[in-house]
């Protein structure tokens, strides 16, 4: 068992490493790279993201889950994406990298489901055996951002060598994935109706509950100001001035680590509505740090709005899913996850995508962006969404089960 779960970590390394090579620093290759991208362009790119998001339901519950062994699938998957990402980086037009990169999330936004799968029915007990194993992503993630400062890609202006290095990880992983133990697909009605697919079934089994359709439309709304902080905090910090920015934002994976190994632990004494309003209090507080900081006495301030991620991300983020897992019963608890999925990196993001873009651009003069009332403009949106939910959630107390991913 031991060495199953070593093989199932360096699958989540591999997978988290894959994505932290190249995502981090995007909106600061398009902006000061070869392609000159506005911030609209760099929304545009960002956006595949949650289009991904939209679309992993429909490839993970209509092929992997019921005709193909997961493994596979996510072998096919990496593989195809190692010359996508390849081809990434080789565009020279913003329209043939967009393309290239629309492609290859929406083929890898399905691969952070069947990893999670693979990982979960090869564990006796996944309450206690997933967040070890899932903080090997974390730790891909961190390791990438390192690498990345460390080598000076981005003082050097070699971004994208980012791709270059994505699509080899991704390669490698495809390879590796089909030396995985063997995961069959589920015994499921290969007739599955839509709505089941798309997880809509737990959704009308949820929403009846009060407290939970208010949980559901904060997790939301609070993804619109998430979607500032995924696509222009490289940009701000390099813009600022910050040297090795991509090594500096792994912090806030240094922080995600240690709080998700004491997720179990504070959830049982903090309760769901503590966890959850702490989480949207951290957005706001991060980002009035992100708008007054700078690289010089400023400093302090921007390191602790990026080591806050770990609460912005965990206290919300993981403590939704554990909330959503005790809500959903036996019956509906896979397709719930993928509900909650679709709708914060769908459609929650993708709202603030298009917004991040308009407000950057706004904000954006001759003399370059205005970053103070660029982070104030999420801060205020993440503050009213926490008064929201403090006013109109009323916690229910079903017995808790921790599970996690990211």
């Amino acid at each position: 068992m031991k060495s199953t779960m070593s093989r199932l970590g360096a699958m989540m390394f591999l997978q988290f490493f894959i994505w932290g090579a190249w995502f981090v620093t995007l909106g600061t290759y398009l902006v000061n790279g070869p392609l000159q991208a506005s911030a609209s362009q760099v929304a545009t790119a960002f956006l595949s993201q949650s289009v991904g998001a939209i679309v992993a339901p429909f490839l993970v519950g209509l092929i992997a889950d019921r005709y193909f062994a997961a493994q596979r699938i996510l072998a096919l998957l990496h593989l195809a994406g190692a010359a996508l990402m390849w081809g990434a980086s080789t565009a020279t037009s913003f329209n043939a990298f967009s393309g290239f990169v629309f492609g290859y999330m929406l083929l890898f936004m399905p691969t952070l489901a069947l990893a999670t799968s693979i990982a979960m029915r090869h564990m006796r007990s996944p309450e206690k055996q997933f967040p070890p194993v899932r903080v090997a992503g974390s730790i891909g993630w961190i390791v990438a951002g390192v690498l990345i400062g460390w080598l000076g890609w981005e003082q050097t202006q070699r971004l994208e060598l980012t791709f270059k290095m994505a699509a080899i990880a991704s390669a490698v992983l495809g390879l590796y994935a089909l030396t995985l133990p063997h995961t069959p697909p589920l015994a499921r009605d290969g007739n599955a109706k839509l709505g089941e697919i798309l997880g809509l079934d737990a959704a009308m089994h949820l929403l009846k509950s009060r407290a939970y359709l208010v949980f559901f439309l904060a997790s939301i709304a609070i993804c619109i100001p998430l979607s500032f902080y995924y696509n222009f905090t490289n940009p701000f910090l390099n813009d600022v001035g910050v040297r090795g920015a991509a090594g500096l934002q792994s912090l806030g994976q240094v922080s995600e680590v240690l709080l998700m190994l004491a997720m179990p632990f504070l959830f049982v004494r903090l309760g769901v509505k503590v966890m959850l309003a702490v989480g949207m209090g951290a957005w706001v507080l991060r980002y009035v740090m992100f708008a007054f900081g700078d690289a010089d006495a400023g400093f302090s301030l921007l390191v602790i709005g990026i080591v806050l991620h770990g609460i912005c991300y965990d206290f919300f983020f993981v403590t939704g899913q554990i909330y959503t897992d005790a809500h959903a019963g036996q019956k509906f608890r896979s397709s719930a996850q993928g509900f909650i999925t679709l709708a914060t990196y769908g459609v929650g993001m993708l709202i603030g995508t298009f917004l991040s873009g308009a407000v950057v651009e706004y904000y954006t003069t001759d003399a370059g962006p205005d970053w103070e009332r660029i982070w104030l403009f999420p801060a205020g949106v993440a503050f009213v969404v926490l008064v929201a939910f403090l006013l109109l959630f009323r916690e229910q107390r079903p017995a808790p089960s921790a599970t996690s991913q990211h």
